[in-house]
């Protein structure tokens, strides 16, 4: 059986990212990222809706977007949605799906460049071309 899970996202960072260490010492950094979309009514009116989402960053990745991303910047992110279920103080069952990335790329003019969890400890090449971008 073939099954996929990716995600891609174009938006902007919602509040500035938060880095926190699990307990054998590996960062993870969360931040949210919005998406708007803007669409026509049966009416004619042009509407704009805006989706929240949640992502969650590991390693190498969480430390980069931790330090280099902050509220407002525009970014690319690419992963695979997750669902956590956790019990409550409350007694209550939550859930909460995440987008766990891999590729985040930094897109504002100034200081654009890609992070991603598959590269090498290497630095970070920082371009300011639009022609870098892969799907400028």
């Amino acid at each position: 059986m073939v099954s996929l899970n990716k995600v891609m996202l174009i938006g902007n960072v919602g509040k500035d990212p938060e880095m926190r260490f699990t307990p054998n010492g590996s960062p993870v950094t969360s931040f949210s990222v919005a998406t708007n979309r803007v669409f026509n009514t049966p009416e004619g009116e042009k509407k704009q809706e805006t989706d929240w989402f949640s992502v969650v960053t590991w390693s190498k990745l969480a430390e980069l977007c931790n330090q280099y991303l902050t509220k407002g910047k525009l970014v690319y992110v690419e992963g695979r949605l997750q669902t956590r279920t956790w019990d409550g103080t409350d007694g209550q069952k939550h859930s909460r799906t995440e987008v766990i990335a891999n590729q985040v790329i930094f897109l504002d003019r100034a200081g654009a460049g890609a992070a991603s969890e598959q590269k090498s400890e290497e630095p970070e090449h920082e371009s300011s071309e639009a022609g870098d971008l892969p799907f400028s």
